[in-house]
């Protein structure tokens, strides 16, 4: 299994290397559907949109999506990727 290395913007120079085809799956989902809309979006929003996206073979019924959204979230957040607003919810760009 290939692994790639993720880092946590909470976390800076902390990393952990995760399950690389899932990383994947799920980054190109995210980008996907933040791709698709003009406004920031709620990360339940985005859980419920990147789920279709997302391979049946990997996320069976979209099992375990919460924590991959999170994880690519959160490393794309640390490579300046992806963005958060300041206000709550949460909202992400």
């Amino acid at each position: 299994m290939d692994k790639i290395t993720v880092e946590n913007i909470n976390h800076p120079g902390k990393s952990e290397r995760v399950n690389a085809e899932k990383y994947n799956a799920m980054r190109s989902a995210l980008l996907a559907v933040l791709a698709e809309n003009s406004e920031p979006l709620e990360i339940k929003t985005i859980g419920h949109a990147v789920r279709p996206l997302l391979p049946d073979d990997l996320f069976p019924g979209g099992a375990t999506s919460g924590w991959w959204i999170k994880t690519v979230q959160l490393d794309l957040e640390a490579k300046g990727i992806l963005a958060r607003t300041a206000t709550k919810p949460l909202r992400f760009f």
